[in-house]
């Protein structure tokens, strides 16, 4: 088991009540606790009084970035698994495994003393979490081991982190300071978050606020990300294509304008094993009487005609008289916080398209579908037709909002918030798919 010369630093002087290590993704921050500070801890406070804690954002993430590393080192007679009463058996201790995402999910070990403590991805936290802990961490040989990626410079954490009169080691990482990764993964990496407020935390390890545009690469020259699809391949033209039929996968989605706002429709299309994301078509609807609401029933039309243009222009299908017997447009997703508009829709697609699955949205984290979105412009994998001026004018105005203190979407009307949720609803059921790392910070 080789580490690196930063890895081997925090080993030597990782000797605080709390130990820290802040960067960059895939910089080592965590292989290091979970080959070596974490069973380290534990086998030192053995037979002491207090619990053993392991916090993450979710148990899922506990074991997906903790515990299954743990198991491939040292198998799974040494790292249990978590049972039903939130306990993980490590090197023959039990060790409370929670969720430190809402204070009710804690509230099982408060009034309990910590005798040692690992937390993953701590700024994603609830801070009221992070209160309680610190005053659970009562005895002499109370500790804690934690990591995490940064935020914004206000962040409650990065406020803890600076106080100088705390008992605080911290260790700073860029991506750089993993010898250990492959050079070409680190330059693709670098790239795909090039130009985004996360290079400067993903990569360099930076505490940054997230200002100006938010997809500021596409923003710069849409045209670089302009493509057209069509039946045979041209190759005597250097403008990127794809043929009909490499289209695997077309959905569709619409989002809901609030009073006297308008809708936005929006279709995406898939090239086989997600390599390509292709925003094929959206349209901005808006009534042409401001004072008037668009009625359902108008509105149902006018996506059903959508879905209609985008079939024709894009879809690929075979029929039998009436019966369509395959067709690549799939799915509609719906925004969900519409239900009365969205069952309307449902039946309406339902009605003209029997084949296509209508679903209301998910709505993901807006933060986790932006990091997805950009990754690809910058990976090279997103492309928009012409027939997304819509679109293409929501992501070139979309800016992060400078009043507040958490990274935030501006959404005050003056840029077209709905056109980007619409294409967001198309791909955030497969973000784990498009970008594997999406959900790794």
């Amino acid at each position: 088991m080789q580490l690196s010369s930063k890895q081997n630093e925090y080993i030597l002087n990782a000797t605080h009540r709390w130990n820290i290590k802040s960067g960059a993704v895939r910089s080592g921050k965590s292989f290091v606790d979970t080959a070596y500070m974490i069973p380290f801890r534990i086998r030192a406070v053995k037979g002491k009084p207090g619990l053993n804690v392991i916090l993450g954002v979710s148990k899922e993430s506990i074991e997906r970035n903790v515990l299954q590393p743990m198991r491939e080192l040292y198998t799974d007679k040494l790292i249990g698994t978590i049972n039903n009463r939130n306990i993980s058996h490590i090197c023959g201790e039990e060790v409370y495994c929670l969720g430190a995402e809402k204070i009710s999910q804690v509230a099982k070990i408060q009034g309990s003393s910590i005798k040692y403590c690992y937390g993953d991805e701590i700024a994603k936290w609830n801070k009221e979490v992070f209160q309680m802990l610190k005053s659970r961490l009562d005895k002499p040989y109370s500790c804690f081991d934690g990591s995490c990626n940064p935020e914004h410079p206000t962040h409650w954490l990065k406020e803890f982190l600076d106080n100088p009169d705390l008992d605080i080691y911290l260790q700073q990482y860029t991506i750089f300071d993993n010898p250990y990764l492959d050079p070409e993964f680190v330059k693709q990496l670098c790239k795909e978050y090039e130009g985004t407020i996360y290079y400067d935390r993903l990569i360099l390890g930076l505490w940054k606020r997230a200002e100006g545009a938010i997809y500021k690469r596409f923003a710069d020259n849409p045209e670089v990300f302009r493509c057209e699809i069509v039946d045979q391949i041209d190759q005597a033209t250097e403008k990127k294509q794809f043929r009909k039929e490499d289209v695997v996968s077309i959905e569709l989605a619409i989002d809901f304008g609030g009073n006297k706002s308008g809708h936005a429709f929006v279709a995406r299309g898939y090239t086989d094993d997600y390599r390509d994301v292709i925003a094929l078509a959206s349209r901005r609807i808006k009534a042409e009487d401001e004072s008037e609401d668009i009625d359902s029933n108008m509105l149902d039309k006018l996506f059903c005609d959508f879905i209609e243009e985008v079939i024709e222009k894009y879809a690929v299908f075979t029929k039998h008289g009436d019966y369509v017997e395959y067709c690549n447009a799939e799915s509609v997703f719906w925004d969900n916080a519409e239900t009365v508009l969205g069952n309307s829709i449902r039946n309406a697609v339902e009605k003209r398209y029997p084949w296509i699955a209508v679903k209301p949205a998910k709505k993901r984290a807006i933060n986790d579908r932006i990091r997805c979105t950009t990754r690809l412009m910058g990976a090279g994998r997103f492309w928009m037709t012409e027939d997304c001026s819509s679109l293409q004018a929501a992501f070139t105005d979309a800016v992060w909002d400078k009043e507040k203190e958490k990274d935030e979407r501006l959404d005050d009307g003056s840029t077209d918030i709905d056109s980007l949720d619409a294409f967001e609803y198309t791909i955030e059921r497969d973000m784990k798919y498009l970008i594997q790392e999406v959900d790794d910070v």
